[in-house]
Formats: C-alpha cells, structure tokens, sequence
C-alpha cells in the first residue's frame, strides 16, 4: 500500500528546516529505518535549500510544495516551486569536486548535487507550467515503526 502525505512552506530558510523536519519525521513514524531517513534528509536538504538560494533568489520568496510516496521499497519525493527554471533546464551534474588541493583553493559550495546524485536512486526535473519539478527517488526497507531501536 502507498502511504501519501505532503507539506508546504515559504522558501526561508526557517521555514524550510520546519518543512524537512516534518516530512522526516513522517517518514520515520512510517518505518523508514533511521540510517535511510537520514540520506533522505540529507538530499532533500540540499535540494530544498538549492529552491531557497537560487530559484527565489531574485523574487521575494514563494512556495515549495514536497510530496512524498512510500511504498513498501521505494519512496518519491517531489519538490515543486514557481522559481526560476534551472538554466538550459538541466540539472547539475554532480561531479565531485577535486578536494586534492591546498585548503584555501577548496570549493565552498558545489558538494550537493553530487550528495543527492549519490543517496537518491534516481533523479528527474522538468519545468512544466511555470513551475519546477524535481523528482527524487530512494529505495527504502520499511521497516515496523517499532521494531526501530
């Protein structure tokens, strides 16, 4: 059986960590074992704060609308928002960053795409009726709620 539940906020970052908090939180009341809740966290952490920083970054905040489907071996999440479209609309590609450098040479930022390419499964955008669409997929074990220690 899919288990469907979903959130929305305003793209602050405040309001951002409320939003995560709370999809995570669902997610583990649900059996998803507390290691896999934590790179679904991770992920969706690094996806939600790319909406903050440069989808709105140059428009006043608006919404982000996450929407998470577990079944019983795999969990979408998809993150919608009205920002500004990724450029060429195409995602990033992730490549780790070369950390074989002196410390002042190493990238600030450049991590997170890399990071959700590696925890999720499978990974989709398409920008559709204004709107971003980013689809995330994990497999997840769910567990018992109870049987998690």
């Amino acid at each position: 059986m899919v288990k469907t539940f979903a959130c929305s906020f305003t793209a602050t970052n405040m309001d951002a960590r409320s939003g995560i908090s709370s999809i995570v939180a669902q997610l583990r009341s649900l059996g998803v074992p507390g290691a896999r809740a934590d790179e679904v966290q991770i992920a969706l952490t690094e996806a939600v704060n790319n909406v903050v920083e440069h989808a709105y970054e140059s428009a006043p905040p608006g919404d982000v609308r996450i929407r998470a489907e577990l079944y019983p071996e795999r969990l979408w999440i998809n993150i919608q928002d009205a920002g500004a479209p990724f450029p060429r609309g195409k995602l990033p590609e992730g490549k780790p960053a070369d950390v074989n450098v002196p410390a002042e040479c190493l990238p600030e930022g450049g991590f997170g795409w890399f990071l959700i390419r590696e925890l999720a499964s499978q990974v989709q955008y398409e920008r559709s009726e204004g709107n971003n669409n980013l689809s995330l997929c994990f497999e997840i074990k769910v567990t018992s709620p109870s049987a998690e220690v």
